[in-house]
C-alpha cells in the first residue's frame, strides 16, 4: 500500500520514499484516528499528510518523550536543531532526518508558508517553560502554534473549491478544536508532566485550580466542581467544532470524507468524557473500534464516489 501511495504521489527517489514511509509508520502507530481518516484520502495525497504528522510527532517528542538524562536545555537545543534542519531542508530539498527530508518535500510539492512551521515550534518551546495558561487568550497563543497552523499546513494537500483564504479560518478552528479536545481527554496525563491546559480564569468558576485537578488526579475521581468546570470545557470546545463544521465543504470533494470522519470521531470524544461522567483521571476516554469502523466505511464508500467523479 504504501508503494502505490508514494508512486500516485510521483515520489521516486529511494531515500525520500524511505523518508516518507517512516513518517507514515509513525501515523499509524501513534495517530491511530489521524491514521484511518487519512486512509480515505485519494493515495496522491496520503503520504503529504504523513509528512506533516511525522515531522509534529517528531519534534513533540522531543518535548513530552524526552531521553532520560535530558534537561530543558537539551530539549531546547533539539527543538532549535530540528528548526536549523527544516530550514536547511526547505532550502536543499533534502535531509539526512527522515521525518525532515519529508516534510521539507511536501512542504515544496504544495507550496506551505514555511512560517506554519516557525509558529509550530514556537508553541513547542513554550511546552519547556509554560505550565499554566490564566486566560483562554493565553491558551490561544498557544494553540495557534500547536493546533491552528497544523490546519493550515494540511489546507494546501487536501485543496478547495472556494478560496483558500475562506477556507483558512475554518481549517485552522478544527485544528484548535481537536487540540482541546486532546487536552479534555489528557488532562491527568499532562498533569503528570506538570502541565494544565485549561484556562485557569475559567476553572475557578467552578472553584477549580490545580491542586484540585491534582486532587482528582491522586484519587483517579472526580469531585463535583472539576465535573461541571469540565462539562463547561466540553460546551466551549463543541463551540469551537460548530464554528469549523462549515470547513468542511469548502473542502475538494475527495478530502471531505477524510475530514468529515476525523470530525466526527474526534468530536465523539467528547461525548465519551461525558459517558465517563467527566471522570478522566480514571482512565483514557476512546471512540470504540466498532464505532470507528461503522463512521468509517460509508465515508469510504463516499470518498470512491468522490474520487469517481460522482457527486457525494
Amino acid at each position: 500500500m504504501t508503494r502505490r501511495e508514494l508512486d500516485a504521489a510521483g515520489i521516486t527517489e529511494p531515500a525520500l520514499r524511505q523518508a516518507y514511509s517512516r513518517c507514515r509508520e509513525l501515523n499509524a502507530a501513534h495517530g491511530r484516528t489521524y491514521f484511518l481518516a487519512t486512509r480515505l484520502l485519494p493515495p496522491d495525497r496520503r503520504p503529504a499528510v504523513h509528512a506533516l504528522y511525522g515531522f509534529a510527532r517528531y519534534v513533540d517528542d522531543l518535548v513530552d518523550v524526552p531521553e532520560a538524562d535530558a534537561t530543558p536545555e537539551r530539549v531546547l537545543a533539539g527543538i532549535d536543531a530540528a528548526e536549523a534542519d527544516l530550514a536547511a531542508g526547505l532550502a536543499t530539498g533534502t535531509s539526512a532526518i527522515p521525518v525532515v527530508a519529508a516534510v521539507a518535500d511536501t512542504a515544496r510539492r504544495h507550496a506551505i508558508d514555511p512560517a506554519l512551521f516557525a509558529a509550530f515550534l514556537a508553541s513547542m518551546r513554550m511546552d519547556l517553560t509554560v505550565r499554566d495558561y490564566p486566560t483562554r487568550a493565553d491558551l490561544l497563543r498557544y494553540t495557534h502554534g500547536s493546533a491552528r497552523v497544523i490546519g493550515l499546513q494540511l489546507l494546501p494537500v487536501l485543496g478547495t473549491v472556494t478560496d483558500p483564504a475562506e477556507a483558512a479560518p475554518r481549517a485552522a478552528a478544527l485544528g484548535d478544536a481537536f487540540q482541546l479536545t486532546n487536552f479534555l481527554r489528557d488532562i491527568a496525563e499532562d498533569l503528570d508532566r506538570g502541565r494544565v491546559y485549561l484556562p485557569a480564569d475559567e476553572l475557578a468558576a467552578f472553584g477549580v485550580d490545580r491542586d484540585r485537578l491534582a486532587w482528582c488526579r491522586a484519587r483517579r475521581a472526580v469531585d463535583p466542581p472539576v465535573r461541571a468546570a469540565l462539562a463547561d470545557q466540553i460546551a466551549r470546545t463543541r463551540a469551537v467544532y460548530r464554528t469549523a463544521a462549515p470547513g468542511v465543504a469548502m473542502l475538494r470533494p475527495e478530502s471531505r470524507p477524510c475530514v468529515a470522519t476525523a470530525f466526527t470521531l474526534y468530536a465523539e470524544i467528547l461525548d465519551r468524557i461525558e459517558a465517563m461522567d467527566h471522570n478522566v483521571f480514571a482512565g483514557r476516554a476512546a471512540v470504540a473500534t466498532t464505532r470507528k469502523v461503522a463512521v468509517a466505511v460509508p465515508a469510504l464508500l463516499r470518498a470512491r464516489r468522490a474520487r469517481a467523479g460522482i457527486s457525494a
